[in-house]
């Protein structure tokens, strides 16, 4: 489908957030006071179930609630015909086998985190984050408006998956330590609990990556397993317990400024569908991709104020330990873009969309937010 044709069916808000809130996708009752409330966008049509498998826990709220949102707005769109069966990590397949499920059709759709699969090429990261990429707002933006949507649309061909942005967790934080990081050579060594391709970059700079699903974080802290830990902030930390094991908290992620999540939709199951309830699965997943980030940014500050009080320590982690990361990054990108022909093309529209985006994002948005954050409100 063309980025512009996938635009007009979706476009009810994922870009401007708020448009979508009070359209026909919104809730009922805030659809009454801005607009007249939209009705179910098929009347007719057969009775379809799907089954959609999760890469997260059920505890998680925000990030497997996203999946609940969605499933929740296709059946309401749909008068009730379509329903979808959200299953956690684990239930159907396991975590990290999600992709595989969808190319192989052993279920029609799948909801995750596409920088775990960047095994099998690494560009699946770019459709999430990689380190030093783009924000959440700048994500939505190359995705929705620029190229991210159609290039990464010619890459998930190949696996027989048509995939939409389905929620962003915002910048997340820089993980669980044992003990402060005060320089780069604390880095020396540590194993860390890292998701996805910000692992390969850990392990440049000194660091043994693990790659941990999130269920099974706590007990491999816990027992010494791994010496530090990231999972996504303050809300879902909390919820893990993770303060409970590791007593210094770090940020920035370097890793993850803005990780998109993403649904996977098997080609044949999608392409079986009415004209109807493909621009259903298009609304719903754009609806869920506003909600998700929004729930993150309501619920993250009284998180985090908890978990100070608790006795966790915040720390900035160190220049040196963020410059060697960039540094490595950018030379690793260098040498995929060498070797890697979908990495390489599409990379190099990432690249001059972040390069465009930071230009203007120094002036208004750095400007207005260092001013705010610096008064006693």
């Amino acid at each position: 489908m063309e980025r512009r044709k996938f635009l007009t069916t979706a476009s009810l808000g994922a870009a401007a957030g708020a448009g979508l809130l009070l359209s026909g996708c919104g809730k009922k009752e805030e659809a009454q006071t801005a607009a007249p409330a939209a009705p179910a966008v098929v009347t007719g049509g057969e009775t379809i179930r799907w089954r959609l498998a999760s890469s997260f826990p059920k505890s998680l709220d925000t990030i497997y609630g996203a999946a609940e949102t969605f499933s929740a707005k296709v059946k309401e769109l749909s008068g009730g015909k379509f329903e979808i069966s959200i299953h956690p990590g684990g239930e159907l397949v396991p975590p990290f086998g999600v992709l595989d499920a969808v190319q192989q059709g052993t279920v029609e759709c799948a909801h995750t985190a596409p920088y775990y699969f960047f095994g099998k090429d690494e560009s699946f990261a770019m459709d999430c984050t990689i380190p030093f990429g783009l924000n959440s707002r700048q994500t939505t933006a190359w995705m929705f408006q620029g190229n991210g949507l159609k290039l990464l649309r010619e890459l998930y061909a190949q696996y027989n998956i048509v995939n939409f942005p389905m929620g962003n967790t915002g910048a997340q934080m820089g993980g669980w330590y044992r003990k402060e990081i005060k320089s780069l050579a604390d880095m020396n060594g540590l194993k860390m609990r890292i998701g996805g391709f910000g692992g390969r970059i850990l392990a440049g700079i000194g660091g043994v990556p693990q790659n941990i699903p999130a269920g099974e974080i706590y007990q491999s802290l816990e027992k010494g397993t791994i010496d530090a830990t990231e999972w996504i902030g303050p809300y879902d930390d909390q919820k893990l317990g993770l303060n409970k094991v590791a007593g210094y908290y770090a940020y920035p992620a370097w890793w993850e400024g803005g990780p998109q999540l993403t649904l996977y939709v098997s080609d044949k199951a999608y392409n079986s569908l009415s004209a109807e309830y493909k621009a259903i699965i298009e609304c719903a997943s754009a609806f869920a991709h506003v909600d998700m980030q929004a729930k993150y940014d309501a619920r993250n500050p009284t998180a985090l104020k908890e978990l100070v009080a608790s006795g966790t320590k915040l720390f900035r982690l160190p220049k040196d330990v963020m410059d060697a990361a960039f540094k490595y990054s950018q030379e690793h990108y260098a040498e995929l873009s060498a070797k890697n022909p979908n990495w390489k093309k599409i990379y190099a529209d990432y690249e001059a969309f972040r390069r465009e985006q930071h230009q203007w994002f120094r002036f208004a948005e750095a400007g207005f937010d260092s001013y705010m954050q610096a008064q006693k409100l």
